[in-house]
């Protein structure tokens, strides 16, 4: 299984490129992983709030192979504990799931049809993050089921 990260707007924020490569890095242990920052839409500034989220979806709903299970993070989906998204991460692999497409959305969130092609839509929390800093986190999350998975260390916790 690959893992794929993807990210609308501009290349990693200095203040989180370190935290993202190294996490990248120890999940390429356990998966294939690769990152693809989608660039904004052209003339994005001169657009509506619905008229980019629109045009976002399009784009990425263009990128997306009719195989590839997506899972979009948007506030208003389910929660994971960490041993939850171990087991969720374990399941697509046992699945023979080829593309695992993590989205994290632009500035104005997910676009409905694509919410709608995803097969699953997954909260990280009831807080709001800045955007760079949730790749970061999924990065951090990604690598920590990884661990779970192999029953490593690197998580103390109970989920």
């Amino acid at each position: 299984m690959k893992i794929n990260c993807w990210t609308l707007g501009r290349s990693h924020e200095t203040y989180v490129k370190p935290g993202v490569e190294e996490f990248t890095k120890r999940i390429s242990r356990y998966f294939k992983v690769e990152w693809n920052i989608i660039p904004v839409p052209k003339n994005a500034s001169l657009m509506s709030e619905n008229d980019l989220k629109k045009k976002e979806g399009e784009l990425i709903l263009s990128l997306l192979k009719k195989e590839d299970h997506l899972v979009a993070l948007d506030e208003r989906g389910k929660q994971f504990s960490s041993a939850e998204l171990a087991l969720f991460m374990e399941d697509r692999s046992n699945e023979s799931v080829k593309n695992l497409v993590f989205l994290i959305g632009g500035a104005y969130g997910i676009d409905q049809p694509v919410l709608d092609r995803a097969n699953r839509i997954w909260s990280l929390s009831n807080l709001t993050f800045p955007h760079q800093l949730v790749r970061l986190i999924l990065a951090e999350q990604i690598y920590r089921a990884c661990s779970i998975m192999k029953n490593e260390k690197y998580h103390h916790g109970n989920s």
